[in-house]
């Protein structure tokens, strides 16, 4: 049976499933029962400097993207950092952590750009025995507006400077929270290791404005008739976290840094893909708040079952496992080329594949109509690009496949014999290209 133990930057836990900074884990109870389900570990809800708490709002603090089966897809929030007394948290994180020595427990953190703030809270996180630090650099709204959270995360020389801090006044792993909402997430990266981060975690949410109430003309959620923009997380940010994962762990600068993966996670597939693209542990906040605790459990046996299926021991091996084909756009082979084929037997002729690709494609799939009223769908080669579009709307799984031409045969579309490897870097068609390789064949008579 596979080990999902796992060991981040010298935190240990028994699987890579914890819970992110959030609702879930702002108090001992929800902690202690988050663990009796089955998590490995928690991020403490962020928590600020001593003195007078934070104030949240007190109504609705989220808004949601709901599906056709009105399943949660996205959902955007308001709230801020704990609003519970400093003491109170610290009393008990140090009850939970020496109650469950087995168990990931890791603070997050957010304080001004100062210091003695730093290292002031630093020492009080330290006395509570928890395993780490997650400086969060990413919240979007609220604390951005008084120079924390997001308006850290966006300047790489701060990330740099209090990640440097807290190194040097703390003798707990530091882990960095990055934010999205920036246009190169490498360099608070980069910023976060040149400070001596034992670890960056990401993403955290990002801005966003859910939507509108048309009747009322007021966004959602607000708050006595006024909207705001909040933090956008669950199952539709999960695309743009996996990027932003995979760009720093295949990135020279970066390669290397251990990575905590956030970003819209329900199942232990989404986990999984994390793992393949850099990630050693993934972090859960919008599952859990709609599923509850107990979700993790399919999480552990989904991954578990799936690694003795592909014969993974542990999860260090799936960890990277795709990166060595993660690449840029001009790296890719442009002499690759693959046809639509649509199976007879599965379609259910409801013309999905033809209307997207006669309207907004190539108008590569044509109608033939056979006796009895039935329709035949049919791909032309000689206009199709293998764009995969027909595949993508087409509601029967598989019915539709992308097949590719075999060397040497001959693509109707271009009269060029299959054949060869080109990159943008080499095309013919590049201004640019350094050394211009024609195509192993010329066009067919």
């Amino acid at each position: 049976m596979a080990d999902l133990s796992v060991d981040f930057v010298g935190i240990k836990a028994p699987n890579p499933f914890w819970l992110a900074s959030a609702p879930p884990t702002d108090k001992k109870i929800n902690v202690e029962r988050a663990y009796r389900a089955g998590w490995g570990g928690v991020v403490w809800k962020t928590l600020g400097e001593a003195g007078a708490p934070v104030v949240n709002v007190s109504g609705p603090r989220y808004g949601v993207l709901l599906g056709p089966d009105r399943r949660i897809i996205g959902l955007n929030n308001i709230e801020l950092i704990t609003d519970r007394p400093l003491e109170i948290n610290l009393q008990e994180i140090k009850e939970v952590k020496r109650a469950w020595r087995d168990r990931a427990l890791v603070v997050s953190l957010m304080v001004p750009c100062e210091e003695e703030a730093w290292k002031s809270i630093l020492k009080q996180v330290e006395d509570t025995e928890a395993d780490g630090v997650e400086l969060n650099f990413g919240c979007p709204h609220g604390m951005s507006e008084r120079g924390m959270g997001a308006a850290v995360g966006q300047v790489p020389e701060y990330v740099e400077m209090v990640t440097r801090w807290c190194k040097q006044h703390s003798r707990m792993p530091v882990i960095v929270k990055l934010t999205p909402n920036i246009s190169d997430i490498r360099k608070p990266a980069e910023a976060a290791k040149r400070g001596g981060a034992d670890a960056v975690s990401l993403i955290n949410t990002i801005n966003s404005v859910i939507g509108v109430d048309l009747d009322s003309m007021i966004a959602v959620p607000n708050t006595d008739g006024f909207a705001t923009h909040g933090g956008y997380c669950g199952p539709a940010v999960k695309p743009i976290a996996l990027s932003m994962v995979s760009e720093i762990a295949r990135a020279a600068e970066t390669r290397g840094l251990p990575i905590s993966g956030i970003g819209g996670i329900e199942t232990w597939k989404d986990a999984a893909e994390y793992l393949a693209l850099g990630a050693s542990t993934v972090q859960v906040c919008t599952a859990a708040m709609v599923y509850g605790f107990k979700i993790v459990e399919d999480m552990i046996t989904g991954l578990s079952d799936w690694m003795d299926a592909k014969g993974y021991t542990s999860v260090d091996q799936v960890v990277g496992a795709a990166i060595p084909r993660m690449t840029d756009w001009q790296h890719l082979n442009l002499d690759y080329i693959v046809k639509a084929k649509i199976d007879e037997d599965t379609c259910i002729e409801c013309g999905r594949c033809h209307i997207a690709c006669e309207d907004t494609s190539h108008q590569s799939i044509v109608v033939e109509a056979e006796e009895g009223g039935k329709r035949r769908f049919v791909v032309d080669e000689a206009e199709c690009v293998g764009c995969n579009l027909c595949a993508s709307v087409c509601p029967v799984p598989n019915c539709i496949s992308m097949d590719p031409l075999p060397a040497g045969a001959i693509d109707l579309r271009t009269g060029l014999v299959v054949g060869g490897k080109r990159t943008w870097l080499d095309h013919p068609n590049n201004p640019m290209a350094v050394h211009p390789r024609p195509h192993a064949n010329a066009p067919a008579e």
